[in-house]
Formats: C-alpha cells, structure tokens, sequence
C-alpha cells in the first residue's frame, strides 16, 4: 500500500459535534473543503475557489477527540479548473483504529489577480 500525507489533521472538539454527541457532517464537509482547497492552490499556483461540491458520503462516524485526516487527489484537470477527490480519515483519539468517515467531490476554479478564470498553470 503506498504511503500517502494528508492535506490536513485535526482533532475534533466539542463545538464540532451534533446533537447526537457525534461529530457534524457539516464540520467534516468543512474540513474536506479545506484540505481540497489547500491542494488546489498548491497545484494551481495560486488562488482557488470551489465552484461544486458533489457526491458526498459518511460510510463512518467520529466522537469527541478523535482525529480527523484530509487525503486529496487531483482526478480530473481543466482549462481553467481542478476537480479534487476528497476521504476523510477518523482515527480513535486513544488508538490507532482508523475508519473513512467521509468522501467527496470539489471542483476548483483558478482565479488571476482580478478575480476571473485563468488558466491552470
């Protein structure tokens, strides 16, 4: 299995829950936009702003303290766009357990110093 870095970690605290006492679909969606966007800027050299967001999914859950990793993926290129896979990764704050809580999909558009579409570099 390849070895992979992720966008992004952070451990999920009380404001992030729902009234459930688990973590907040709405938070982790956040946090995969945040990790998608950071890649898309790196790759696009520059600003990018999400456009779409697509095809979202939570196979698992997360509790109060438990870790969540952001693994992104460029998976399609346009002119002016990148489209990003996104998998959220909770691992138990105690442990090493890990379950994928999250997946989904974010289109970024590439924007030059005036605000409209350029090119991918």
């Amino acid at each position: 299995m390849a070895v992979r870095d992720p966008q992004i970690r952070v451990t999920a605290m009380p404001t992030d829950l729902n009234p459930y006492g688990g973590v907040f679909g709405g938070w982790l969606m956040a946090q995969m936009a945040l990790g998608a966007g950071s890649l898309a800027s790196r790759v696009g050299k520059g600003k990018a702003v999400v456009v779409h967001a697509t095809d979202f999914t939570f196979p698992g859950a997360m509790q109060l303290g438990d870790e969540l990793s952001v693994y992104c993926e460029v998976i399609a290129k346009g002119k002016t766009s990148l489209t990003i896979e996104a998998e959220g990764v909770g691992r138990e704050r105690d442990g090493e357990a890990t379950i994928t809580v999250s997946k989904g999909t974010f289109k970024f558009v590439m924007l030059d110093d005036d605000d409209r579409p350029r090119e991918v570099s």
